[in-house]
């Protein structure tokens, strides 16, 4: 189960890059400026009220915890945090669950749509975005496309990497070639 969770993680690490530049591309093509890592890492988040979706959800987590408003320098570091602990425990759960039900690996491709519409499930109820149906279909097809790019990235860096690729041993512990 470790093994599986492990490579899931590093696959979803991978899958979640392939979301973003998506993202990215996106960005760009519609006049964006920064380069890469500026837009990647959230360099114009200075504050809560700039914080994406997944900030605004560590925003509500910090303020449970802490029981007062963290600073504003925290709203940068939050966003890309939380940003990537969800991509990657997306992709944590996918590999538990593709150890203990090899079928799970038969059905990759439902991992970024799951993702997706649990986005859309749990975040109005959080406050952070809108129920689905307030969505215009351009904008829910926008996000529904990038999780499906994360989604297959993911589950076919999973399959590569559940392969034992030579060196790998070394970058996830417990990761052995399964040749029969």
């Amino acid at each position: 189960m470790f093994r599986g969770l492990m490579t899931g993680a590093l696959a979803a690490a991978v899958g979640t890059l392939a979301m973003d530049l998506v993202w990215f591309r996106r960005y760009r093509a519609g006049g964006g400026q920064e380069r890469f890592a500026e837009w990647e890492f959230a360099d114009d988040v200075k504050t809560w009220a700039d914080a994406s979706a997944p900030g605004q959800v560590g925003l509500k987590l910090e303020r449970a915890v802490l029981r007062e408003d963290p600073p504003d320098a925290l709203a940068r570091p939050t966003t890309n945090a939380m940003h990537w602990m969800t991509g990657i425990g997306w992709g944590a759960a996918y590999g538990v669950a593709a150890r203990l039900f090899p079928r799970v690996q038969g059905a990759a491709a439902a991992l970024g749509p799951v993702a997706w519409l649990t986005s859309y499930a749990i975040l109005p109820v959080l406050g952070v975005y809108k129920p689905m149906w307030k969505y215009d279909r351009k904008t829910l097809g926008k996000d529904f496309s990038a999780h499906m790019v994360f989604g297959l990235v993911t589950a076919a860096a999973f399959s590569i990497l559940s392969r034992g690729l030579p060196g790998l041993r070394d970058l996830v512990p417990g990761v052995a070639s399964r040749r029969r």
